[in-house]
């Protein structure tokens, strides 16, 4: 069996976010980890390599900085890892990127494709589908089990307050949840390979059946008008007093004020 867990290296917002004039996000000046979801996808095609000894290869698309997510990832356990880089594939908003990735993925051999529900940085869940769209694959989103049964996956997908289990034929897709499992640990073994590993460039060239106008910000149908980071607001200038009394009086007054009581 062979997997293809597609991940994303996103910003850690945690250290604040940059724009760059255009709107699109600053990328290569901000901290980046690994998407959750995708991590949660890559630790489910782990767990079926150790199950069923399916080979593992993880694709990312963006900076060349990105390789640092690909060799986290190999090593998790990932057998191979597909780094998608150039210029021109800049800006893409999601259907340019579910274009790209699905250019090259047509270079690659699978059974089973696995993405993260959605990123972090954008919230979209919509590369996932789109993905299966390009390459005419069924597709089971919201992922929070699996398991494999002969050439079928048997998934089950989280649904309002209940869920659904279907069994799909493979070739197929899955949208992960982070919620499927825990990610496991890096080993000091496993670091040690990853670093000893090849990554694989793939650039427009190696992209199978994809135009130029479908990638990049050129083939972006999605056009930002403005982003900013997330508005702070100031200290409050009331205070309520500190007294029982005095506060409840402070609170009735309001009220009134408002004319709610």
């Amino acid at each position: 069996m062979n997997i293809v867990v597609c991940i994303k290296q996103v910003p850690d917002t945690a250290g604040g976010v940059k724009f760059n004039p255009d709107g699109t996000l600053d990328r290569a000046a901000m901290l980046a980890i690994m998407n959750p979801d995708d991590k949660a996808g890559l630790e489910a095609a782990l767990r079926l390599k150790d199950e069923y000894g399916a080979k593992v290869t993880v694709v990312t698309m963006g900076l060349p900085k990105a390789d640092a997510i690909l060799r986290e990832a190999m090593a998790m356990g990932a057998g191979d890892a597909v780094l998608v880089t150039d210029r021109v594939l800049g800006g893409a908003d999601t259907w340019a990127t579910s274009q790209t990735l699905a250019g090259a993925l047509r270079a690659l051999d699978y059974d089973l494709v696995i993405t993260g529900r959605q990123a972090i940085d954008g919230d979209t869940a919509q590369v996932g589908p789109q993905l299966s769209v390009h390459l005419g694959l069924p597709i089971v989103s919201y992922t929070q089990k699996l398991k494999i049964e002969g050439d079928y996956v048997i998934a089950e997908r989280m649904f309002d307050d209940r869920h659904h289990v279907l069994k799909v034929k493979m070739p197929c897709l899955l949208t992960a949840l982070s919620e499927l499992n825990e990610p496991r640990y890096m080993t000091p073994g496993g670091i040690f390979e990853a670093f000893q590993k090849p990554v694989t460039i793939m650039g427009r060239k190696d992209l199978v059946d994809t135009l130029d106008s479908n990638i990049g910000k050129v083939g972006s149908p999605t056009q930002i008008a403005k982003a900013s980071d997330k508005v702070r607001k100031g200290a409050g200038t009331q205070y309520i007093p500190e007294d029982a009394t005095d506060a409840a009086e402070y609170i009735v007054g309001k009220l009134k004020e408002k004319f709610i009581i």
